[in-house]
């Protein structure tokens, strides 16, 4: 085959700084079209984006000339520096410097987008931590629970 094809669609997750609840849902919509920007810059189609008040999720490809580790450098820092001009009680926003990126099957992606579209419901029963311990043992990733919170 002469061509380099491939459709790796990630559903990825990471929190702001020692998990603040600083994603004001006044911002959301500019946020979540932010890191779609941000994607797409770097040839990642963002197929989802919504969260909680202190954590992302993000539905989309990774294409297949960009690590996981350089899509999340740049959608987070772009995002972040962005971010702390929105508003005086930002100055100081952060993202959380890990991420956790879990394979998804083409099949389940509209299952994906509805758990990512009921994030705020969803997280009035679940923290962050809780959420992230839930697919760190659905996906068997092994971790060190005192190196995966900043």
């Amino acid at each position: 085959m002469p061509q380099s094809l491939s459709k790796i669609i990630l559903h990825i997750i990471f929190s702001t700084k020692y998990r603040a609840p600083l994603l004001f849902p006044e911002y959301d919509n500019e946020m979540y079209k932010y890191l779609a920007a941000g994607c797409k810059a770097l040839k990642s189609h963002a197929i989802k984006i919504g969260g909680a008040a202190d954590h992302i999720h993000i539905a989309a490809t990774l294409p297949r000339t960009v690590t996981v580790c350089k899509l999340l450098e740049e959608i987070k820092k772009s995002s972040s520096k962005w971010y702390k001009g929105k508003d005086f009680r930002l100055k100081n926003f952060e993202w959380q410097c890990g991420y956790a990126a879990f394979s998804f099957s083409e099949s389940h992606v509209q299952n994906l987008i509805n758990y990512i579209e009921r994030q705020k419901e969803h997280h009035r029963k679940r923290n962050y931590q809780e959420e992230v311990r839930k697919f760190l043992k659905l996906y068997n990733v092994e971790y060190d629970e005192r190196y995966i919170w900043d």
